[in-house]
This record gives structure tokens, C-alpha cells and sequence, in this order.
């Protein structure tokens, strides 16, 4: 019997020990999950990507260092959860922030090299312009030029596989079905690469549906530089690396007239930053909308706390008959979607055909501009989003008001104490440490409540007088948005990027000095 325990026990560590099966197979999934991603990072950096190819190369290096190192290996569990932080979290923010020192935007959208390749490939007609037609004959088609009182024609050839040039030569006469223009659009694509080589000399190229002229590149690379010669001008264009685009230069090398699109990305330092307290335009907007964002956050946490607060203390009275009928019709708002409710309501305010406005008119002989107005237009949004907010509270009250222990209330009713009495030294002061954080994220939410403004006021109604599109009841984060995608100048990504940084600034140190003032409150 101790002889098989003995042979058990020195067993056990060979058996705990990984064959070298698994070991090969372990390190021939991580070599090979290292082959694809650093071809995948190649790929990416080759196009330009250096962002992604970087997040790449991070998410790689830290898999193969936690499934490869033994000391490490139990991290294993929660490498999804690291991966999924620097995914979704760290990586957009870091990215963001990135953008909102760059001139990013839909005009300057390419890398410097990807603008020259593009500039390069636009051509200009450089001589006269030749009528043609297309020919579809029994082996192929035929383009026939018309060169004064001469008729050319390329030789026979298969439309689907095309040589790059013909050389054009005299023809009698056209064989062959004339092609309607109709067929000519569909095969545009490949007679667009089509070189034809005059008698001349002189090589054309399509310039129309129905003519053939002889265009050159406009423009072509300098060598030894990033300069670039306009073939039809003789301008010398320099990229402007402040300004993100190709612009002409004097003779002394100074940039003069206008840039050319499309622009590449540049870094402008902190220029967007500036923009927001420099521009008047940008500026005086960006303080009035910060201030009613910090606001309609504010209102709205009162007044759903106050709402749901005494609504959860009327469902749990226990004289009151039907609670629980009560409890789910209160509860339904937070069940509705609320994009849903949201657009109910913008039909139940509009002005003309709205039942808000019946109502008023009938009674009070009044019909309020709820959407043109500015303070309507914002006391509607805090009668919408207090309406959808209020269920959530009321269901954290009920749950809070729960546990708290009815030993303290009798204690209490011993004493003399009132409703009032019993509120602010046994309710409020049980309820306001748990509440604290969801009042905080609560905040947050509606600080970035980006769908309810979008949908019901579109930011609505507008400012006048400001260099980017802004709206009186425009949170932080729609105002983003609009300059982001409805910007007077283009899509500004950059600016868009920086105020999106501020945001993200504000919203934590506000969470931070929110979160210092519940400390010190508790101590």
C-alpha cells in the first residue's frame, strides 16, 4: 500500500508537466498569431495607417508576453479585458486627442504622398479635339477618328481585353454596327485607357462621350523635391506644411495665390485649441452652450431625483390601494424606447398641430413657439428628458427606501418626530451615500446626452453671428457633432476633436470635484 502511494506521488509531477505536444502547439498558434498581425501591421503602416498599425502591434506584443511567459500566464483571464480597454477606451481617446492637433477635415482628409499621387493623375487638353465612333464588328470593335476629311480607324480589337495604345491609320470606309452612346458610357471605364497614336505624331485620349483630344498630365514631380510643375500654367506649386495643401510660389519661393485641392494632414500644434477662446465666433457660443449643459445636467438630476423620490414614498405607502397597478404605470416610461417617446413628444409640442398647443390655446388662448423660442425651447427639453428620467430614480428610491430599517421610524415616532424630522435625519442621510455615485454617473449621462437633443431640437434654435453652426438648447456634445459633420467651412475633424478633448476634460474634473465633495461630506 505505501508502495503505490510512494509510486502516486512521484507520479504526480510528470503528469502535471506539459507534454511537448502542447508545448509545440502553444508556441506554433502564438507564432503564427504573430506572422499575421506583424504582415496585418506591415499592411498598415505601408497605407498610411501608423495609428492602427501601433494598436496592432501593442494588442500583439502584450498576448504573446502574457500566453508565452509563465510568470504571466495567469493573466490569461483577463487579457479580453485589457484588449477591450485599449480597443475601445484608450486607443479612441488617445486617437481623438491625436486629431485635435491636426488640421484633419474633409478637405484635408490624404497624406502629402497620397496628394501627389492624386494631383499627378488629373490631365489638362493640351491640343486640339477629334470626333469618334465606335464600331462593333464580328470580332471585336473599332474606333473610327474623324481628322478633318480624314477618316482613321485602330485596328480590330476585343473590348474586354485591350491593348494600352492602337496606332490610328487611314480608313475607306466603316465596317462593322455604329454603337449607341449607351454602350459607349458602359465601356467609358476601358476607353479611358486607351492611348491612340495619330499620323502625326500625336497621341489622344478620350476627353468626352463623344471626342478624343490630346491631354498631357497637369501636373508632374520635380525632381529631387516635393514640388510640383503645372504643365499648363509653368507654375511651381510647394506644399504649405501650415496649411495642409499645395499652393503656387513666387520667384522668391514665397507662397502666392490660391492652394489646391485636395489638402493632406498636417500637425497645427494647439491652433484648434486657440481657435476656441480666440475665435468670438467659436468662443462666446462655447461658453453659453458649457453653461447650459452644466445646467440641464443639473435640473434634470433634481428634478428626476425629486420626482422619483416622492413617487417611490406614494407607491410604497401602505394605505394606498393598487400599488403595485401604480408602480408599472409609473415604470412604463422607462420601459418605452426613448427615441420612441422622444419623437411622441415632438409631434405633441409642434406649434401648428400639436395637442400641447390645442390644449393652451383652447384654455389660455395661447400657443407657445416651443421650437423657435430659446428658453421654451429649453424648458421643453427639461420637461422631455425629465419625463424619461424620472422612472429610473423612482426605482432606485423604492429599492433604497426598502432597506432601510422600519425599527428607525418607530424609534422615531416614539420620540415625537414628524414626516419633515424623519425625512432629513433618517432618509436622506441613509439614501445619499448609495445615491451618490448613480447621481454622479447620471451626470455624466446627461452631459453627453447626445440622441435627445438630436432628436427632438436638432440644437435648435440656432445662433446667429457664429463662425461654426450652434443652437440654443446644443449640448457640448452636439455642438461637436455639428461642426464635426455641418460645418460652414467642411467638416472640421480637428476642431471637432479638440472641443471633444474639453469635453472629456470637464466632464472628469467635474466627476472628480463631485466625487471629492461626497468624501468630504461622508467624513
Amino acid at each position: 500500500m505505501q508502495s503505490v502511494q510512494g509510486t502516486d506521488a512521484m507520479s504526480a509531477p510528470a503528469n502535471d508537466t506539459p507534454s511537448s505536444k502542447k508545448v509545440f502547439l502553444k508556441w506554433g498558434a502564438l507564432g503564427s498569431i504573430g506572422i499575421l498581425n506583424g504582415y496585418a501591421t506591415i499592411l498598415m503602416y505601408s497605407r498610411g495607417e501608423l495609428a492602427f498599425a501601433l494598436l496592432t502591434v501593442i494588442l500583439t506584443a502584450l498576448a504573446l508576453y502574457i500566453f508565452g511567459s509563465k510568470k504571466t500566464y495567469a493573466h490569461r483571464y483577463i487579457y479580453p479585458g485589457i484588449a477591450g480597454m485599449i480597443l475601445f477606451i484608450i486607443f479612441p481617446l488617445a486617437y481623438t486627442v491625436g486629431l485635435a492637433f491636426t488640421n484633419y477635415s474633409a478637405k484635408n482628409q490624404l497624406s502629402l504622398e497620397r496628394t501627389q499621387s492624386v494631383l499627378t493623375q488629373r490631365t489638362f487638353q493640351s491640343g486640339d479635339s477629334y470626333s469618334f465612333d465606335l464600331h462593333k464588328t464580328k470580332n471585336g470593335h473599332i474606333i473610327y477618328v474623324k481628322d478633318g476629311e480624314q477618316l482613321l480607324a485602330t485596328p480590330e480589337f476585343d473590348m474586354a481585353n485591350p491593348a494600352a495604345e492602337y496606332d490610328l491609320k487611314l480608313s475607306e470606309g466603316k465596317t462593322g454596327d455604329k454603337e449607341a452612346i449607351k454602350a459607349i458610357i458602359q465601356s467609358r471605364a476601358i476607353l479611358n485607357t486607351l492611348d491612340l497614336n495619330m499620323p502625326s505624331g500625336e497621341d489622344i485620349r478620350m476627353s468626352g462621350l463623344r471626342k478624343f483630344a490630346s491631354v498631357q498630365p497637369l501636373y508632374s514631380h520635380i525632381e529631387g523635391s516635393t514640388d510640383l510643375l503645372n504643365n499648363k500654367t509653368g507654375e511651381i506649386f510647394r506644399a504649405n506644411m501650415e496649411v495642409g495643401f499645395y499652393q503656387p510660389i513666387d520667384a522668391n519661393g514665397e507662397f502666392t495665390g490660391s492652394t489646391v485641392s485636395p489638402g493632406f494632414v498636417v500637425d497645427i500644434g494647439t491652433h484648434n485649441f486657440e481657435r476656441v477662446w480666440k475665435d468670438d465666433g467659436i468662443k462666446e457660443p462655447f461658453i453659453s452652450i458649457f453653461i447650459w449643459t452644466v445646467v440641464f445636467s443639473v435640473l434634470t438630476v433634481v428634478l428626476t431625483l425629486i420626482i422619483g423620490l416622492i413617487l417611490a414614498s406614494v407607491v410604497q405607502w401602505e394605505a394606498l390601494k393598487g400599488r403595485a397597478i401604480y408602480r408599472v404605470l409609473l415604470i412604463l416610461p422607462y420601459a418605452v424606447p426613448a427615441f420612441i417617446s422622444i419623437l411622441i413628444f415632438k409631434g405633441l409640442f409642434n406649434q401648428s398641430f400639436g395637442e400641447i398647443n390645442m390644449v393652451l390655446e383652447s384654455i389660455f388662448g395661447i400657443s407657445p413657439n416651443w421650437f423657435s423660442d430659446p428658453i421654451l425651447a429649453k424648458s421643453m427639453v427639461l420637461i422631455v428628458n425629465t419625463w424619461l428620467g424620472f422612472p429610473y430614480m423612482m426605482i432606485l428610491c423604492m429599492g433604497l427606501l426598502k432597506a432601510i430599517p422600519d425599527d428607525l421610524y418607530e424609534a422615531s415616532a416614539i420620540d415625537g418626530a414628524g414626516f419633515l424630522h424623519n425625512f432629513t435625519r433618517i432618509t436622506v442621510p441613509l439614501m445619499i451615500k448609495p445615491l451618490t455615485p448613480l447621481l454622479i454617473a447620471s451626470f455624466a449621462f446627461n452631459f453627453n446626452n447626445f440622441v435627445m437633443i438630436q432628436l427632438l431640437t436638432q440644437g435648435g434654435p440656432n445662433m446667429i453671428g457664429t463662425s461654426e453652426p450652434a443652437g440654443y438648447t446644443d449640448l457640448l456634445v452636439s455642438y461637436t457633432y455639428r461642426i464635426a459633420f455641418e460645418g460652414s467651412g467642411g467638416q472640421d475633424f480637428g476642431l471637432a476633436s479638440a472641443i471633444a478633448t474639453l469635453i472629456f476634460l470637464l466632464v472628469g474634473g467635474l466627476a472628480l470635484l463631485n466625487l471629492r465633495f461626497t468624501k468630504l461630506s461622508q467624513d
